[in-house]
């Protein structure tokens, strides 16, 4: 399918097709006049990609993922992206704590 299609598809915007696959994180091939190719299996790829970026993970992040994290659909999580997100909700939480800490000294600081 062209890159059109796979937007159709998927729902995300050809630009973002484009960005993944410059990633690393997407791959097409080539047609005779120069336009990507994508087979069918990456609609499901574009749409874990995106859901993954969502949850606050980066293209270089999700590059290093096991290709266990793009087989299916389904609820069921490979261990590898069970500790990946455990460790990206871990890694939230502490940004939480430290904006937290960080409120808290303003708030002093602006009562003085």
């Amino acid at each position: 399918m062209n890159i059109g299609q796979l937007s159709r598809l998927s729902g995300a915007s050809a630009r973002s097709i484009r960005h993944y696959e410059k990633a690393g994180v997407l791959v097409s091939s080539r047609q005779s006049n120069g336009y990507r190719e994508f087979g069918p299996e990456a609609v499901l790829r574009v749409r874990h990609i995106a859901r993954m970026i969502r949850l606050g993970f980066s293209l270089e992040e999700i590059a290093t993922f096991s290709p266990c994290m793009f087989k299916s659909e389904s609820s069921v999580i490979c261990p590898k992206a069970l500790a990946a997100h455990q460790e990206k909700l871990a890694d939230i939480e502490r940004q939480i704590a430290e904006l937290e800490s960080r409120r808290a000294r303003l708030v002093a600081a602006l009562r003085g």
